[in-house]
């Protein structure tokens, strides 16, 4: 696996709503900077190699990393790929969809849900959001939330873009019922 650089960034909302968030509502998010490690094959009928050569060393370089970031136990979890343009969407779900990547932070967290996640392809500096959701309970609707990032040199043409964000709470001033309030 080569790593171009991991980029760490926290976001705090001190005042939503013109209001004041107590304790303040953050988010962090991690991410790494990979070669593809299908770039320039072409078309690769089997991803199987590069997924077990790079999936699970990526989720355990992320996992505590963004916990440490957080610097409080998670709430809310998600993930990315971000694929750049000589590469399929493809492999950066490969990347992320798998066992090997997610159990990382799932386990970390103590979680039990699904990421949530986004993947998509696009230059560098292209502009993604994270969704996040509950790490036990995907249908709390307090923690249906996203995080804006934009890495402004990444991903390369032949790079991934593979990142982690976690909450320490569910959207600042959240008032919405819980979904099991609503009759159908």
């Amino acid at each position: 696996m080569s790593i171009r650089k991991i980029v760490t960034f926290t976001e705090d909302v001190l005042i939503e709503g013109g209001r004041e968030v107590s304790p303040a509502a953050r988010v962090a998010v991690v991410a790494a900077i990979v070669k593809n490690p299908w770039a320039g094959q072409g078309f690769v009928e089997d991803l199987t190699e590069g997924i077990d050569a790079n999936a699970s060393d990526l989720g355990a370089l992320l996992a505590p990393r963004v916990l440490k970031a957080l610097g409080s136990p998670a709430e809310a979890y998600g993930k990315a790929a971000i694929v750049g343009l000589n590469g399929e969407i493809e492999h950066g779900s490969g990347l992320i969809h798998t066992l090997a990547f997610g159990n990382h932070f799932r386990d970390a967290a103590n979680a039990t849900t699904l990421l949530p996640a986004v993947e998509k392809r696009g230059p560098a500096g292209v502009v993604f959001d994270i969704p996040l959701k509950h790490i036990t309970d995907a249908t709390i609707r307090s923690h249906h939330q996203s995080i804006e990032v934009r890495i402004n040199d990444a991903p390369h043409p032949d790079e991934i873009v593979i990142a982690l964000a976690a909450a320490a709470q569910g959207r600042p001033q959240q008032r919405l019922a819980d979904f099991s309030t609503e009759s159908k």
